[in-house]
C-alpha cells in the first residue's frame, strides 16, 4: 500500500469561489478551503473587511493534495491556465487588490516551480503575466458561507456566468487531470 504524500498549495486567482470550484474537480485534490492571505492588517479578517480592499489580503484557496497523484507543478499549470494571470488586481468584473493573481509558496521548491511555470506559460498570453509569487505567511479560512460555494449554489447567476465557463475551460484543457472523465 502506497502512503499518501499530502501537501498544500495556496493560490489566488480572483474570486475564491471560482478557483475553489476548479480545484475541487482535480484528481488527487483532497480538499479546497477558501480563505484570505497576504494582508498587512493583523488578526483574522472578515469577508466585509477583505471586500473593502483596505486590509491588503487576497481571496485565496488552500489546496490539500496527494503529491503521489497530482504534482505541485500540475496544480500551478492548471491555476495559470484557468484564470487570467495578465490582469493586475482584477479578474473579469471583480476589481481590487483582493482579486489579484497570486501564488503563495510554502517552501523554496514551490517558489522555484511557480517561477518556472509562470515563465513557461507567459508566451501563450498577449499581455505580460503579473502573477505575484510570495511566501505564505498566514492563511485565514473564510466564513462558512464561502466554502463549497459553487456546489451549494450552482444555479446562482454568478455561478452560471463566471464559474461555469471556467469549469468548461478546465475540462477542455486538463481533462486528463480530473476526478471524473469528461
Amino acid at each position: 500500500m502506497i502512503t499518501k504524500k499530502i501537501r498544500q498549495a495556496t493560490v489566488g486567482g480572483g474570486c475564491f469561489w471560482c478557483t475553489e470550484a476548479v480545484f475541487q474537480e482535480v484528481k488527487g485534490v483532497e480538499s479546497v478551503v477558501s480563505g484570505y492571505s497576504g494582508g498587512q492588517v493583523p488578526g483574522h479578517p472578515t469577508y466585509r473587511e477583505i471586500c473593502s480592499g483596505l486590509t491588503g489580503h487576497a481571496e485565496v484557496i488552500q489546496i490539500t493534495y496527494d503529491a503521489n497523484i497530482v504534482s505541485y507543478e500540475d496544480l500551478i499549470i492548471i491555476f495559470m491556465t484557468t484564470h487570467d494571470p495578465t490582469t493586475l488586481n482584477r479578474q473579469g468584473a471583480d476589481r481590487g487588490t483582493q482579486y489579484r493573481s497570486v501564488i503563495y509558496y510554502h517552501n523554496q521548491e514551490q517558489k522555484e516551480i511557480a517561477e518556472e511555470v509562470c515563465k513557461a506559460v507567459a508566451p501563450y498570453y498577449e499581455e505580460p503575466v503579473v502573477t505575484e509569487i510570495s511566501p505564505l505567511d498566514v492563511f485565514y479560512e473564510a466564513e462558512k458561507e464561502h466554502q463549497d460555494f459553487y456546489k451549494s449554489n450552482p444555479n446562482q447567476g454568478y455561478c452560471n456566468y463566471v464559474i461555469t465557463p471556467k469549469l468548461m475551460k478546465l475540462r477542455k484543457l486538463h481533462s486528463d487531470k480530473l476526478k471524473t472523465a469528461v
